[in-house]
């Protein structure tokens, strides 16, 4: 921190001047926040507060899948939660990617239903069966939800044609797809722009302190600022500035091929209740996931790469999803994730001018963008 940079007074003037809305994070929820304050209230001054260049959490880390629940996650849900509330999460997921593709529009973030598909390897026979058993109910809770019948098929005519090694069965959700995040984030910016709306990169905060009609925001170099109302969007990284929330950070590795020729996969897939994921980037291959290999290791706010992980996903990537065939990686990076004992979001008043919307659990591309709207309308609904 510099504290002899002081503010100028043109900074003051312009910059720093109170807001009726500050929002902490700029990734999905952050942004979707400030959008709909602004669409709601459009003359009001909101400011979105950035502690990177970027948003530097899960958003723009992510591997870009619009998914909603595979079978076996569904599975394990409802042998730790109540069915209702694994059914209402659901309803949540699926209404939140309708709401950020409206918002969004499919063009601007690539987006493509190509398909969610859960694979299972030779030995897994007994959770395949488990999910197959299911996938009738399954479907029509989902059809309930969405309109739409059979969202869930088994499909081991495709196991072949994607030319996968060692798998046994693969169950398709068709209603499932996968999207760009650096080119949504990116859309989201240019209409926080368009909407007025400050987005100040750079500025980590230090501290925020509510008072009686306003919230005191304290940054680097010394700059503060005063909010009416403020809304905390930095997912696994909010207990830095509200310590006492039950909330984990964790750490996902992932990797990305060179293009590859004649790559006949296509879609989002999950493998292993989720704990890794794969999908095509154009004739690219990503690869993520394998926390759950060290998960004490994996229980951090730092980014990073280690062996014990990437050699992992290394050797799947050879023998199950490209056996045989010649790849080079092109990019490593790890990204962020707000997890906890529960699925649901923390979404609650913290004090009277402050709402969290954190913890968003890995689904933060399902559930972000909506999650921020609603957050920004019940701020607005609140008494002053």
């Amino acid at each position: 921190m510099n504290l002899n940079r002081r503010p100028s007074y043109w900074e003051k003037d312009a910059l720093l001047k109170p807001a009726q809305f500050g929002v902490i994070g700029s990734g999905l929820v952050g942004l979707g926040a400030a959008l709909e304050w602004k669409r709601l209230r459009p003359r009001d001054r909101v400011v979105v507060f950035e502690r990177a260049a970027i948003p530097a959490g899960a958003s723009t880390r992510n591997a870009g899948f619009a998914c909603f629940g595979s079978p076996s996650e569904l599975l394990d849900d409802l042998q730790t939660q109540p069915e209702s509330e694994v059914w209402d999460l659901v309803a949540k997921r699926w209404e939140g990617l309708r709401y950020l593709r409206q918002l969004i529009g499919d063009a601007h973030m690539e987006y493509e239903g190509l398909g969610g598909y859960e694979i299972f390897r030779n030995g897994e026979e007994a959770l395949f069966e488990a999910c197959r058993d299911k996938l009738e109910s399954f479907n029509a809770r989902i059809e309930s939800i969405t309109g739409e019948k059979n969202a869930f098929e088994v499909r081991d005519d495709l196991i072949a044609p994607f030319g996968l090694h060692g798998v046994r069965h693969i169950i398709l959700n068709r209603l499932e797809g996968q999207l760009h995040p650096g080119k949504m984030i990116g859309r989201m910016q240019q209409l926080a722009q368009a909407a007025d709306i400050q987005i100040m990169s750079g500025m980590e905060l230090l501290s925020l302190a509510e008072e009686s009609e306003t919230v005191q925001l304290l940054g680097t170099d010394g700059y503060a600022i005063s909010c009416e109302k403020v809304l905390v969007a930095t997912n696994g990284f909010a207990r830095q500035l509200i310590g006492d929330l039950s909330l984990v950070a964790a750490r996902n590795q992932v990797l990305i091929t060179y293009p590859i020729p004649n790559l006949a996969l296509r879609g989002a897939f999950h493998y292993d209740r989720g704990y890794y994921y794969f999908r095509n980037v154009g004739d690219r291959i990503l690869f993520g996931g394998g926390r759950n290999l060290f998960p004490t290791q994996e229980e951090t706010s730092n980014f990073g790469l280690t062996d014990n992980i990437i050699m992992p996903l290394k050797e799947l990537l050879s023998e199950l999803i490209l056996p045989g065939r010649e790849w080079k990686i092109d990019q490593y990076w790890s990204g962020i994730l707000g997890l906890g004992p529960q699925k649901n979001p923390i979404f609650r008043f913290h004090g009277e001018r402050i709402f969290l919307a954190v913890r968003l659990g890995g689904m933060g591309v399902a559930l972000g963008a909506k999650l921020g709207a609603k957050a920004a309308r019940q701020l607005l609904e609140s008494a002053t």
